[in-house]
């Protein structure tokens, strides 16, 4: 398992599938709206966390009439663990470096 570089839109999908519970999954279209990205920036960040092992992914299973099955995504647990460390430890270094989580205007 190998780590990933900790760009924006990489941390914005981490939390997004952090924030993600088993009454309300984590699936392709939601990732993109709770990161505020499109689809082309997301399923390519997806797709390297499942390459890296902190992501499993699966098709709805239940009925979908009227669209396609949703993928839902989720943190292994090695990937929440990782996610969480490398989360907590860019805050971390934010802080010490004056930016904490209001960019520094706290």
């Amino acid at each position: 398992m190998t780590n990933i570089r900790l760009t924006k839109p990489t941390i914005a999908v981490l939390e997004a599938l952090l924030s993600a519970t088993s009454d309300n999954p984590a699936w392709g279209l939601s990732i993109c709206r709770d990161a505020d990205l499109g689809p082309g920036t997301v399923y390519p960040i997806l797709d390297r966390l499942a390459e890296r092992g902190w992501v499993t992914s699966h098709d709805e299973a239940g009925p979908h009439p009227g669209r396609p099955a949703r993928r839902f995504y989720e943190l292994t647990g090695t990937g929440r663990q990782l996610a969480t460390q490398a989360l907590e430890a860019r805050e971390v270094k934010r802080r010490k470096f004056g930016m904490g989580l209001a960019g520094g205007l706290a």
